[in-house]
C-alpha cells in the first residue's frame, strides 16, 4: 500500500489544560477543529465522558452540531457516542438532524465502554436500566433507524426517526477488543481500534484480522480497519519523549471480570470504590507513537504497511493546547494532507 494514501484524522477529547477553565477546553476544541480542516486532516471526532475532571466533551452531538456550524468540509463525528445508556431512536433523531444540516459530513462513532465510573452510569441508566436492551441488539436498532428501514416483524415498525435524509450519518464501531472487531464484522459495520484505550499492540493485531477474517459480505463492500492511535509529534525527538514517558495507563480488574483502562491510579481506585467490588490493578506506560516529524512519519509506515490500514486517527496527550495544537500540525505535514 502506498504511503501517500494514508488518511490521517483527529480525535479530540476536550481535555482542561493546566490553568484552564472548562470552558477554555471547549473553545481549544472549536480552534482545534477549524485548523484541522486547513490542514487537511480528513475527519474531527469529539469524544464523550461524564463527570470528569480530566475531559469536558460530556455531550457529542452539541458540540457536533456547533463544529458543523464553524467548518465546511471537514467530516464531523463523534468517538464515541455510548450507546448503552441511550434509546436508539433518540440517537438516530439527533444525528438525522445533525446529517440534514451538513449531509455528508457526520460520522456516528460509537463506543460500548461507559464513558464515566458506576455512579454516572447509574445517573444515565436509572429510568430504564432494568429494561436495558443488550448492546448489539440497540446497535442494530440504530442502524435501522438511521435508514428507515425497520422490519415489519419490529415492534416499533412504522416509527420514523425524522427528519428522515437521504445522507444519515455513517455507523462506526469503536473498539478496544477482539470481540468488538467480531460484533463491527458481523453487522458489516467500518471499525476503529482504540490503541489509545488498550494500548496492546497484539490485540490490535488480532482484532484487526477478526475485523478482515468476519466480515459480513451481506453488510456489503469490506471497508478497512482504522486505527486510533497516540501519537505526539514535536521539533525534537527528545522533547516528544518527555512527554510520552507522563502518559500511564492504568488496567482494572473487577471481582466480576470486568476490565477498564483508565488514565490514572486515582480514577481506578475510585472506579472500584464506586463498582463496590474487590478489583486488582496493573500500570503500564502509555504505548504513544512519538518523536520528530520524520520519526514519526516512519513509525506510521510501518504501521500502515504491518496492518494494510488506510487511515488513522490521532489522539494527543499534551498539557499544553498550543504544544498539542503544533503537534497536529507537524503531524498534518506527515502524508501530504
Amino acid at each position: 500500500m502506498d504511503d501517500v494514501n494514508l488518511k490521517l484524522s483527529i480525535l479530540d477529547q476536550s481535555p482542561v489544560g493546566e490553568g484552564d477553565t472548562q470552558s477554555d477546553a471547549l473553545r481549544h476544541t472549536i480552534e482545534l477543529a477549524q485548523k484541522a480542516e486547513q490542514w487537511g486532516y480528513h475527519r474531527f471526532w469529539v469524544a464523550e465522558h461524564h463527570n470528569s475532571e480530566r475531559y469536558v466533551g460530556s455531550s457529542p452531538e452539541v458540540l457536533m452540531s456547533h463544529l458543523l456550524a464553524h467548518t465546511n468540509r471537514i467530516r464531523i463525528g463523534s468517538g464515541g457516542v455510548m450507546l448503552q445508556h441511550y434509546s436508539p431512536y433518540k440517537v438516530a433523531e439527533n444525528f438525522n438532524v445533525l446529517a440534514s444540516l451538513a449531509p455528508g459530513r457526520v460520522d456516528l462513532g460509537i463506543g460500548r465502554g461507559p464513558g464515566g465510573l458506576p455512579r454516572t452510569t447509574r445517573a444515565l441508566q436509572q429510568e430504564f436500566a432494568a429494561e436495558a436492551m443488550p448492546f448489539r441488539a440497540k446497535l442494530v436498532e440504530l442502524g435501522q433507524l438511521l435508514r428507515d428501514d425497520l422490519a415489519e416483524t419490529h415492534q416499533l415498525y412504522g416509527l420514523q426517526a425524522k427528519p428522515v435524509t437521504s445522507h444519515p450519518a455513517d455507523i462506526i464501531l469503536l473498539g478496544t477488543t477482539v470481540s468488538s472487531a467480531e460484533l463491527a464484522a458481523d453487522l458489516g459495520i467500518p471499525y476503529v481500534f482504540a490503541l489509545f484505550l488498550n494500548s496492546d499492540d497484539a490485540v490490535m493485531g488480532q482484532a484487526v484480522d477478526a475485523y478482515r477474517n468476519n466480515f459480513n459480505a451481506a453488510g456489503g463492500t469490506r471497508p478497512e480497519p482504522m486505527l486510533a492511535l497516540p501519537i505526539i509529534v514535536t521539533d525534537t525527538d527528545q522533547e516528544a519523549a518527555e512527554y510520552a514517558s507522563e502518559i500511564k495507563v492504568v488496567r482494572i480488574t473487577l471481582e466480576s471480570g470486568q476490565t477498564l483502562t483508565v488514565g490514572s491510579l486515582e480514577a481506578a481506585e475510585e472506579f472500584g470504590r464506586q463498582a463496590q467490588q474487590t478489583y486488582t490493578k496493573e500500570v503500564f506506560q502509555g504505548n504513544v507513537i512519538h518523536g520528530s516529524l520524520e520519526t514519526v512519519r516512519h513509525q506510521l509506515k510501518v504501521i500502515q504497511h504491518r496492518y494494510g490500514i488506510a487511515e488513522v486517527i490521532a489522539v494527543t496527550y499534551i498539557k499544553s493546547f498550543q504544544k498539542r495544537l503544533h503537534s497536529y500540525e507537524l503531524l498534518s505535514q506527515a502524508f501530504g494532507q
